[in-house]
């Protein structure tokens, strides 16, 4: 009699190892049963060829960061470096001379005519609502005409003020900040950037909305020809601008010499038959 151990037989059986299966080889046939299966082929340059389809998708197209372009300013918007000119205006460039770098120029924001849009509107509701009225009461045409020609003079005001805006500009350089107004009679208001002590932006709740503010500078000296610059656009990143020109102007001119970087490499051209 034999002794077994736990789980085991009584009977002493001589067994052979167990071998694993052999892979089976992939068979282009569908298993018994199944339903048979269709193979699509695409055509180069379809949804099929990725690789293709790719290439062709990117070619020609600068990365930008969206979202800096839907919410570069305002309440929504974050940090950003303003867009400026790399040239000054002619407007500008008469007041620059040769030995400064220009920075950057400004226009106030859209919200400094607003009062003016109010005007114009209004002036336009009351005389047609006026010149109705005198239609309706059969006077004569003098006092239609009156109407029409303060009309005429309101509207042609309201075009002086808008162009009078166009022709502002808020100039920064390396030396000095400038602002520009007027149309015939010009008014040019500069402080040197060594001479300011003192720096600093306000902005209303709609300021913050529509990304505008008035900049408000300190000099050493006690007449001031500038020191309060209401609607400026984008005031964040200019107040960050005017204050690394002030106090890291080499980084600003590293930064500057530096040149550009084109995302969009250049077409290799195409390689020379082989002479025969």
């Amino acid at each position: 009699m034999t002794d077994s151990g736990a789980g085991g037989s009584g009977d002493n059986k001589d067994t052979e190892p167990l071998e694993p299966p052999a892979p089976r080889a992939p068979s282009d046939s569908p298993a018994p049963g199944a339903a048979p299966t269709r193979e699509f082929t695409f055509p180069p340059g379809t949804a099929g060829s990725a690789p293709a389809t790719a290439a062709s998708d990117i070619d020609g197209v600068r990365f930008d960061d969206g979202l800096n372009s839907g919410l570069s300013g305002g309440l929504l918007g974050g940090v950003r470096a303003p867009s400026v000119p790399d040239v000054p205006s002619p407007i500008s460039a008469r007041y620059l001379f040769p030995t400064e770098k220009y920075r950057g120029e400004w226009r106030r924001h859209w919200i400094h005519l607003m009062p003016w849009y109010v005007v114009g509107t209004l002036a336009t509701f009351i005389m047609g609502l006026i010149s109705g009225m005198l239609a309706k009461s059969g006077v004569d045409n003098t006092a239609l005409t009156v109407t029409v020609l303060v009309w005429l003079l309101i509207l042609g005001f309201v075009g002086w003020k808008i162009l009078d805006w166009y022709m502002d500009r808020f100039i920064l350089t390396n030396k000095r900040i400038m602002l520009i107004q007027g149309v015939i009679t010009r008014s040019v208001a500069m402080m040197p950037l060594g001479r300011v002590t003192d720096m600093k932006y306000s902005q209303t709740p709609m300021g913050r909305m529509l990304n505008y503010g008035e900049f408000i500078i300190e000099s050493a000296g006690q007449d001031q020809a500038l020191r309060n610059v209401p609607h400026l656009p984008n005031p964040n990143e200019l107040y960050l601008q005017m204050c690394e020109e002030m106090y890291e102007p080499e980084a600003v001119d590293e930064r500057e010499a530096e040149p550009e970087e084109d995302l969009i490499p250049e077409a290799e051209p195409a390689p020379k038959p082989a002479e025969a």
